[in-house]
């Protein structure tokens, strides 16, 4: 069910309704009402993968009670922990990886041919999401810093919570779990707070990044015969598609989390204001980037070790990474990238440089502040055609292509007219989230004391929306 969707349209009021006059008494009853809907959110898709969401909620959950009976016997702990960790991994695998393996091989021991070897099964939707939160759990249990839970149904929720169950953010169990142990209740401003945040979600994902993709999607499927001006338009409209239609997935999930008196962790926080790379991943998919720093970046040593190992510490995350996003060697070589250009930053010992809001207290960036803000947005745009290509070769064609001489050419637009609002709003939302860039979200406006100009915000959001909103397209990261 998508998000941006009729159904969903729907499906939010009834269960807001449900949730907060019907099961509000028993918060037993109001837990199994959210794995219920949640249920019922996933399984709009395919419910054949509502057994493999269980299966995954029923093993972490059993292991979290396994691994607290032999804490005293921390070998066999460590075993449980360890046999949750490889199940979950080895599903993950099979159902995302195992036929990239298998062509890799092919394609250098057996000549390309994988006749039968194949499975060609469909990809669950966020599967690479639930799995990694359903594995902090059953670690943070084994590292004592979670008393695991006897509650199925809690823990079945903390899985399943329908706003983030497909693309994040990708919570803790220290952080989420506990919210589905305690009563909650109605709040007002809260709520209130939550529906702006969906309200800008909804602009960034249905006005930003539906209509960047149009353009995106043209010139990548003909990009051998387009300039390089064009291939550098591209991919720029294709640097907001991917953050407008990611993080406003994210607003979405984080807004309608706050109508059930659910908060969840932030995911983005104006990544395209960063001043270097590294300031730039503190800023980019929160969520997963804080999760392979502290269960992988940490336990292999970090940044505390020799320069050596805090090389190969740097190149395992960045690769992890970017396997993460899918089964193709452009997202490994897209994590390579960024490595390389995280390196310098923390063997100069400067990845903790910019840790501040850019400008604090100004209105507008100094000279250099801008300066670095363009040249690592440039590099991140450089990424991002890495990762959209559909292969290596893409990749490296299209760079040729776009470093060439037809750069300084005027780019081919088939209709004018239309990239007008486009490009209008791409300018809104960066000065939106700029002027907003201290607060917890951009469409935070509790400094705005008049009603008359809320609703006037609202009034012109809901007009962008209906009136340059027109596409349904499913959201970006659903694939991974």
């Amino acid at each position: 069910m998508l998000f941006n969707s009729i159904e969903f349209a729907i499906f939010l009021p009834l269960v807001f309704v449900l949730y907060w006059f019907v099961f509000n008494r028993n918060l037993k009853l109001q837990n199994l009402f959210i794995v219920a809907a949640s249920y019922v959110f996933y399984g709009w898709w395919d419910w054949r993968f509502l057994f493999l969401i269980a299966f995954t909620s029923f093993c972490s959950w059993g292991s979290g009670l396994l691994i607290d009976r032999y804490k005293s016997q921390p070998k066999k702990a460590r075993i449980i922990s360890t046999l949750n960790i490889v199940l979950n991994l080895l599903i993950l695998g099979a159902f995302k990886y195992y036929d990239f393996f298998v062509t890799s091989f092919a394609d250098v021991f057996l000549g390309g041919k994988t006749d039968g070897l194949l499975l060609n099964i469909i990809l669950p939707v966020g599967i690479s999401f639930y799995t990694f939160q359903a594995l902090s759990y059953s670690i943070d249990v084994y590292r004592g810093k979670l008393e695991p839970t006897r509650d199925v149904i809690q823990f079945f929720a903390f899985v399943s919570f329908f706003p983030q169950l497909v693309a994040g953010p990708i919570e803790r169990a220290t952080n989420l779990l506990p919210q589905f142990a305690m009563p909650r209740k109605f709040d007002y401003d809260t709520a209130v707070d939550g529906m702006r945040q969906i309200l800008w979600g909804l602009f960034k994902k249905m006005v930003v990044a539906d209509n960047c993709a149009v353009y995106v999607d043209q010139v990548f499927s003909t990009y051998t015969e387009q300039s390089g001006s064009t291939l550098l338009l591209a991919a720029i409209f294709f640097t907001f598609q991917i953050y407008g239609d990611f993080s406003g997935y994210s607003d979405i999930a984080i807004g309608t989390a706050k109508l059930f008196g659910i908060k969840l962790m932030r995911n983005f926080n104006v990544p395209y204001f960063s001043r270097d790379i590294a300031e730039f991943w503190r800023r980019w998919h929160i969520s997963l980037t804080t999760w392979f720093r502290d269960y992988v970046y940490i336990p292999l040593g970090g940044s505390r070790v020799s320069k050596p190992k805090v090389v190969r510490n740097t190149f395992v995350i960045f690769l992890l990474s970017g396997f993460w996003h899918g089964a193709n060697w452009t997202f490994i070589v897209w994590g390579a990238y960024h490595a390389m250009l995280f390196l310098p930053l923390i063997l100069l010992g400067k990845n903790r440089k910019h840790t501040d809001v850019v400008a604090a207290g100004r209105l507008l960036p100094n000279l250099k502040e801008l300066g670095q803000m363009l040249l690592t947005f440039l590099l991140a745009v450089v990424g991002w055609i890495i990762f959209r290509a559909s292969n290596i070769g893409e990749a490296w064609h299209y760079l040729c292509r776009l470093f060439s001489k037809s750069l300084f050419t005027i780019p081919w637009l088939d209709n004018r007219h239309y990239y007008v609002p486009v490009v209008l709003s791409i300018v809104v939302m960066l000065v939106v989230e700029w002027l907003q860039r201290s607060r917890d979200h951009a469409f935070d406006l509790s400094g705005i004391r008049s009603h008359v100009l809320k609703f006037g915000i609202y009034y012109v959001m809901l007009v962008a929306l209906f009136w340059f909103g027109g596409h349904a397209e499913s959201f970006i990261y659903f694939q991974f």
